[in-house]
């Protein structure tokens, strides 16, 4: 019965503040002012207000919202503990099984390699200058050129 009342009165009051806003030519925030006011209104009609009044002082109805509570805790820690093993469920298991593709194909290519790979060989510099030789000859002209 209070909570008719009160929400009976907010919407009053919001209803006179959208007629003070459509008074100063402000007609789109009125209307915006009006439809918020309204709500209260309509809850107290459909009865959602009583059917709340009434569930907030049931002990049963809270003993319904803690076992949903306990319901979505069992979901979220069994998906938890799900991306924490990173699926190695049962049911992953038995499709990886299955699967005709090797798991190094579905490997990512720019991950580490499972063997070393052989990379270009290059001329070793010998101790006799020779080759060392030719190898700042071409940086001495360069220099040459450039008058250093």
């Amino acid at each position: 019965m209070i909570a008719e009342t009160v929400c009976s009165a907010v919407a009053a009051a919001g209803l006179g503040i959208a007629a003070v806003t459509a008074f100063r030519k402000r007609f789109l925030t009125a209307a915006r002012i009006a439809a918020y006011a309204l709500v209260p209104l309509g809850l107290v009609m459909t009865g959602v207000v009583q059917w709340a009044a009434d569930t907030a002082f049931s002990p049963v109805a809270w003993a319904g919202f803690g076992v949903l509570g306990g319901a979505w805790l069992l979901f979220a820690t069994t998906r938890a503990v799900e991306r924490r093993r990173g699926r190695k469920g049962r049911a992953v298991g038995a499709a990886a099984q299955h699967d005709p593709v090797a798991p190094q194909a579905s490997a990512p290519s720019l991950g580490p390699a499972s063997r070393p790979t052989a990379r270009p060989r290059t001329k070793p510099h010998a101790a006799s200058g020779t080759d060392a030789a030719d190898d700042f000859s071409d940086i001495e002209a360069i220099l040459k050129k450039h008058g250093i």
